[in-house]
This record gives C-alpha cells, structure tokens and sequence, in this order.
C-alpha cells in the first residue's frame, strides 16, 4: 500500500495514514484504507486498531483537487454513497478502533474519526467540518454523525460557520475522549487504553461492540441516503463549482446562490 501503512504488535494494529503532505483522503487512500481494514480484521493477532496521520496532521480533509474531476452530481452523491459505505463499516467494525488525531482532522478527516469508537486529540487540534467553504455540504455523514455526538445545535453551528474547534473545546462536546498536550503523550494514552482492551475476551468486545450500534437513531439510515443526494445537488452546482477552484487557486470564492 503507498498511502498507509500498518504495523501489529501485541495484539494492536496501528494504521497510519502516510500521504503528505496533508494525508487527504483521496480515493487511492480510501480503498487501501478498506483493504487495511480486510486485513486486521481477519487477523488472528489483532484485538483492538489505532488509526492515526504520519506528519503534521490526522486528516486535513478530503483530496479536493479530485472533486474537479467528478463532472456530475451524480458522481458526487456516488462518491458519498462510497465514503459512506467504508465509515459504516468502521463504525460497524468488529474490533475497536481508537482514532489518535493531532494537527487538523478536518472534513473527511473529522468524518473519519467520527466512524471510530474512541477518539483522543492532542489540546491544539483543529477539528471541524469547513464543506460550505467549498460550495458542498459535508458528504461522509457528517451531517448525521455530528448532531448525534455534539447535538443539533452545535453541529449545526459548527457546519454552517465552518469554523474549526480545538482538541480542548471538543472534549467539553463529547467529540473527544481525552485531549494530551503533545503528540507522544497522546500516541502513549492510544496504546496504554488499547493494551486495557486488548486483554479482554475478543469474542465478548465483538457482542459489546455489536450491541452499542443500536444506540442510532432509526432514521440514521435514511439521513445517509438524503445526505449522498444532497451532496450530489451542491456538487453540480454553480457555486460548488466556484468554491472548489476557488480553493485550489487559493482565494475567496464568490458564490452567486445558485
């Protein structure tokens, strides 16, 4: 794998993100993502996973540049629907995933470490979901997750501002376990709170792990699928459009409301 790599020692499986220099979560990275989680999860050695970034972020988002190449909505709500399935999977994973974040996880990046069951952060993170920077709305269920940790209000704050929030704030949320002043601290917590699950039955954690999914809403379901076709209509849109090149020549957008 070029995008990732994954290393498994006593009984914990560390997947690092590794494309720089922002670790965007680009569709090569997604798949070999996927495939990274195939491999432990079917791993025999391997009891609990610690998904974190090489570099200076976790995930400063999605890889935007490629969104230039998706030339209808449909292709976006597609690429939601895609990102979506791969999250639920983490969300639905059969051993826990501790989501260790430090520099930025923004966008897809925060949708990411929502799917994951623990999620440490160093004080100074930046975390947050700045899609209408863009034009679009948040895709990876951004918009179903968020509500759900933080409430309603506060996520509806957070994606409508686009502002980010630190490691420190979103522990006051809930978006956070534990926050740890520098990167080394944080990684020595992920292990240490890995290494106390690790040493419970596999078989019992996989039933605690299944029944914790019930705790949804009955209409998370079907605010994905809303979501991927919403994401479709901003991304064929005028503004969306404008917002992404936009980004990628580095200026203000100007969006015309349509």
């Amino acid at each position: 794998m070029e995008t990732l790599s994954v290393n498994v020692e006593q009984q914990i499986a560390t997947i690092t993100l590794n494309r720089p220099p922002a670790n965007a979560l680009s569709s090569q990275l997604l798949q070999e993502l996927e495939q990274a989680f195939n491999e432990v999860e079917h791993n025999e050695d391997v009891s609990v996973i610690i998904l974190h970034g090489e570099g200076r972020f976790f995930a400063a988002g999605a890889d935007i540049k490629e969104f230039t190449t998706l030339e209808s909505g449909n292709r976006f709500a597609e690429l939601a629907s895609k990102g979506q399935e791969l999250l639920n999977r983490i969300e639905r994973f059969p051993k826990p995933v501790i989501a260790a974040i430090h520099g930025a996880a923004l966008g897809g990046g925060l949708e990411l470490a929502m799917a994951c069951h623990i999620r440490l952060a160093t004080e100074d993170t930046k975390l947050g979901l700045p899609e209408l920077q863009l034009g679009l709305i948040p895709g990876f269920a951004g918009t179903q997750r968020l509500p759900r940790i933080v409430g309603q209000a506060k996520a509806a704050e957070l994606i409508l501002t686009s502002e980010p929030i630190t490691g420190s704030e979103a522990l006051t949320l809930g978006l956070i376990n534990s926050v740890h002043s520098e990167q080394a601290l944080m990684m020595e917590e992920a292990y240490k709170l890995a290494g106390k699950i690790a040493t419970k039955s596999r078989y019992t954690i996989k039933l605690a792990l299944e029944a914790l999914t019930y705790a949804k809403d009955a209409n998370f379901t079907a605010g994905l699928e809303k979501e991927a076709e919403l994401f479709g209509a901003a991304g064929e849109s005028h503004d969306s459009k404008e917002g992404i090149q936009a980004f990628i020549e580095k200026r203000k957008p100007e969006f015309k409301n349509k």
